[in-house]
C-alpha cells in the first residue's frame, strides 16, 4: 500500500503534488490511502491522522518530511491497525539524520563533526574538531543552501566568531524545525548537477536529476556501484543518496535520505519511481520492537 497525504482542500484526495505518484500506484495494482501530514506534525492524535488507512497491509509512505518522532508516532499508530511500514523508526531516523548514515558513508564524503543542541560551547568545540578551512552547515536533516553566504558557507571554521554568526542565522531560520543539532561539513568544490539515486534493499533502482535541478540530466559515465557497499552497510529498505562530481572529477556522496520523503524530480515520471518500488514486494521490517 501506499500512503500519501491528503489534500487539505479535498481531504478525500492526495495532496497534487503526490497526485501523480498514486494514480501510477492505483495504476498498478497498488492500494493508495492518504493521512492527515499536518497533524502529525501539530502533534495532533496520530490515530486520527490514520484513519482513512484500511487495515492489515504493508506500506510505503510517500509524502513531506516528518520529524523522527512525528513518523515514529505514525508507525505505531499503522501497527494498531494492522498496517507495517516498510521502513521501521530507527531507521527512517538512521536515514534521515546525518548522524545516522555518517559513519558508514565515511570516506566516500565530506568530514563532518556535529553537535547535540544549539549550544555556543559545543559548536565552537565542533568547529575546533575540524580544524581550519571552509565548511557547510546544516542540521541533522537540513542545510539552508538558498542563504548560502549567511547561512550555509563558512569561509574559514578557525575564525569562530564568524562562523558562530553564520551558525546563528541559520539557527534562526530554521527555527522550530532546526533538528538535533548543528553539523558543519568540509568544504568540497563539487563542479556540476548533483544526482539523485534511489536505493531499496541495498540496490540502485533509480538514477535521476535532482529535484533542484530537473532539467539536468545524470552524465552517462556515473558508475554507482562505487557506493553499493556503503548503501548496503546503512541497511535501509528504502532510500536516496545525492551524488556530485568533485573538481579532481570524483564522485562523492552528497547525503543519505530516506525514500519515502526524498523527493522526485519533474522530469522523471512518476510511473518510473512506482515501477521501482514495486520491483521489491519483500517486506523490510525491523526485528522486534521498533525504539
Amino acid at each position: 500500500m501506499l500512503l500519501v497525504p491528503k489534500d487539505v482542500l479535498r481531504p478525500r484526495r492526495p495532496d497534487e503534488h503526490f497526485a501523480d505518484e498514486a494514480a501510477a500506484a492505483r495504476q498498478a495494482g497498488i492500494e493508495v490511502a492518504v493521512i492527515d501530514h499536518d497533524a502529525l506534525t501539530r502533534g495532533d492524535s496520530a490515530d486520527e491522522a490514520v484513519a482513512r488507512v484500511p487495515g492489515g497491509a504493508d506500506a510505503v509512505y510517500r509524502g513531506w518530511m516528518l520529524r523522527a518522532s512525528h513518523y515514529q508516532a505514525m508507525a505505531a499508530a499503522l501497527e494498531r491497525r494492522g498496517v507495517t511500514l516498510r521502513t521501521g523508526p530507527s531507521r527512517y531516523r538512521r536515514a534521515h539524520e546525518l548522524p545516522g548514515w555518517y559513519a558508514a558513508a565515511a570516506g566516500h564524503t565530506p568530514e563532518s563533526v556535529w553537535t547535540t543542541g544549539d549550544g555556543r560551547e559545543d559548536f565552537a568545540a565542533a568547529c575546533a574538531g575540524l580544524g581550519s578551512g571552509a565548511a557547510v552547515l546544516r542540521d541533522y536533516t537540513k542545510s539552508m543552501k538558498h542563504y548560502w553566504d549567511e547561512a550555509a558557507y563558512i569561509p574559514d571554521i578557525a575564525d569562530v566568531e564568524a562562523a558562530w554568526r553564520v551558525a546563528s542565522r541559520f539557527r534562526e531560520l530554521r527555527d522550530d524545525e532546526f533538528t538535533g543539532g548543528f553539523v558543519l561539513r568540509r568544504f568540497e568544490d563539487f563542479i556540476g548537477a548533483e544526482v539523485r539515486t534511489w536505493w531499496a534493499g541495498g540496490e540502485c533502482r533509480l538514477v535521476t536529476a535532482h529535484p533542484d535541478t530537473p532539467g539536468e540530466q545524470p552524465p552517462a559515465d556515473l558508475d554507482v556501484t562505487v557506493f553499493a557497499g556503503l548503501m548496503r552497510t546503512v541497511n535501509l529498505p528504502f532510500a536516496t543518496a545525492d551524488l556530485a562530481r568533485r573538481g579532481d572529477r570524483e564522485w562523492r556522496l552528497v547525503e543519505i535520505g530516506d525514500g519515502q520523503v526524498s523527493d522526485r524530480p519533474r522530469s522523471t515520471p512518476a510511473e518510473e519511481l512506482i515501477a521501482a518500488l514495486h520491483r521489491d514486494g519483500r517486506r523490510s521490517r525491523e526485528d522486534g520492537a521498533t525504539p
